[in-house]
C-alpha cells in the first residue's frame, strides 16, 4: 500500500528542482558605466551634462558631475530606482532595470 502524499511530495521536488535549475541559469547583469554613458549621452543629454562640461544643456538641470558630487545621498541602487520612477520633468523613457543599473554606474564613476 502506497501513501496518499508520496507522489504528491515527489512532484513538489521535482518543481522545485526545475525551479532552481532555471534560476542558477539565469545571467546576472553586472552594471557597465560604458554603456550607462551611452544611455546618458543618448537619454540624458538634452537636461543634462553626462561628461565633465561646466555648464549644463539646461539651465535648471544639473550637471551629472555636481550631482554626483554630493554627499553621499544619491546612492547608485538608489539612482537605478529613482531612473525607472523619474521626476515629472523627466522625459517617459522605458528603461529595463538592467539599463537603469548602467545609468547609475556610470553615474557612481563620475565621483571623485
Amino acid at each position: 500500500m502506497t501513501r496518499p502524499g508520496k507522489p504528491l511530495s515527489a512532484l513538489c521536488l521535482a518543481a522545485a528542482a526545475l525551479a532552481a535549475t532555471a534560476l542558477a541559469a539565469a545571467p546576472v547583469h553586472r552594471p557597465d558605466a560604458v554603456a550607462g554613458r551611452a544611455l546618458a549621452e543618448r537619454w540624458c543629454a538634452g537636461c543634462h551634462v553626462v561628461g565633465a562640461a561646466p555648464q549644463s544643456a539646461a539651465s535648471d538641470a544639473p550637471t551629472f558631475a555636481a550631482l554626483a558630487e554630493r554627499d553621499g545621498d544619491i546612492s547608485a541602487p538608489w539612482l537605478a530606482l529613482r531612473l525607472l520612477n523619474p521626476h515629472p520633468q523627466m522625459p517617459q523613457v522605458a528603461l529595463t532595470r538592467n539599463e537603469a543599473a548602467d545609468l547609475a554606474a556610470y553615474f557612481a564613476s563620475l565621483r571623485k
